[in-house]
């Protein structure tokens, strides 16, 4: 490796008696780049990087035969002297569901705030980043993704470009096809209840069965979209009929990156760069979320987005991650 990956560890105050009794103390790895040593009064654009659904910081080092793994292309990309140096941030938003769609949720707990007002200061103070929004962005895939459009909508103060890989995006599409195989595996396994599901799932090795994701995902999502106040999660639609609920599906749909940027307009055309793709057959549609989520930008004049859509389905793309990490790389050192 020729930059440096620093592994550390932050205590939460955010994350502490969090709903799930997840850990409050949680890792971080932290990338500089090679100039990070070389130039040792510069400063740094920072990007925070998001893993997807069910990913633990340590599986980034996750390899796949003949593959390098994202680490290592990330630091292929950064020891290319044409590529404006930044450091990434790997942040652990990981849940015992699963995921936390990086949200403040009663059903999760509070992992927006998390990424928000400690990791981003913490990293601040260790680290010689330029802390401002017009250098620090946020990327990601699938889930991450997700948290990559979401993030700038909510805290245009803090993070001003983003790249989302598959972002989930346009949820008519990339979670409504789940419900009724939700529905089934529940009727037809569980006697209808995730509570019966949980059971089984933690008594046998982790997503043994193929209809395991399916449920964990609809589950999850609830959890992150729709908790009431106790933390209960609140599916929308029902696990016996398979009917919606429509003031339930009206929660998630505001947390739609597409309905969330004509939601927040103001936040929305604060955005200096924005990079997004997905795989022509995904298996999610989310492919199809990138191109309306690039549309609801565009009409409230955002320019400059860069959407690409490429051969593939929803997973082995890793080698595209490096692709929107360069393009906010630049975006970001363009004034210095």
């Amino acid at each position: 490796m020729t930059g440096e990956l620093r592994e550390l560890s932050i205590e939460s105050r955010l994350l502490r008696d969090n709903p799930l009794g997840d850990p409050s103390r949680r890792p971080l790895y932290v990338y500089l780049p090679p100039q990070y040593r070389r130039a040792q009064e510069r400063r740094f654009p920072s990007i925070y990087v998001l893993q997807g659904m069910t990913g633990q910081l340590d599986m980034w080092r996750n390899r796949t035969a003949f593959r390098r793994h994202p680490l290592e292309l990330y630091d292929q990309l950064f020891s290319d002297p044409t590529v404006p140096p930044a450091i990434l941030v790997f942040v652990d938003c990981w849940t015992s569901l699963g995921g936390s769609q990086f949200l403040d949720s009663p059903g999760t707990g509070r992992y927006h705030s998390y990424l928000c007002d400690e990791v981003v200061p913490a990293v601040d103070l260790a680290f010689r980043t330029l802390a401002d929004r017009d250098h620090r962005g946020v990327a990601g895939k699938s889930s991450g993704g997700y948290g990559a459009m979401v993030t700038p909508l909510l805290r245009p103060d803090l993070f001003s470009g983003l790249a989302s890989h598959a972002g989930d995006a346009l949820f008519e599409y990339c979670y409504l096809p789940e419900f009724p195989q939700t529905v089934r595996v529940l009727r037809d396994h569980y006697a209808g209840s995730f509570r019966q599901f949980w059971e089984d799932f933690r008594a046998r090795p982790g997503q043994s069965l193929p209809t395991d994701h399916t449920l964990i995902n609809s589950y999850c999502m609830a959890a992150c979209y729709s908790a009431q106040e106790d933390g209960t999660p609140e599916l929308p639609f029902s696990e016996a009929t398979g009917e919606m609920r429509p003031a339930v599906w009206d929660r998630w749909l505001e947390w739609d990156p597409v309905r969330l940027a004509a939601s927040r307009p103001g936040a929305a055309r604060e955005l200096k760069a924005v990079y997004l793709d997905g795989g022509r057959s995904d298996e999610f549609h989310l492919e199809v979320g990138a191109v309306a989520f690039r549309a609801a930008l565009e009409r409230l004049g955002v320019q400059g987005i860069r959407l690409e859509l490429f051969e593939g389905g929803h997973a082995g793309i890793e080698y595209r991650y490096p692709i929107g990490i360069r393009h906010l790389a630049e975006a970001f050192s363009r004034d210095l």
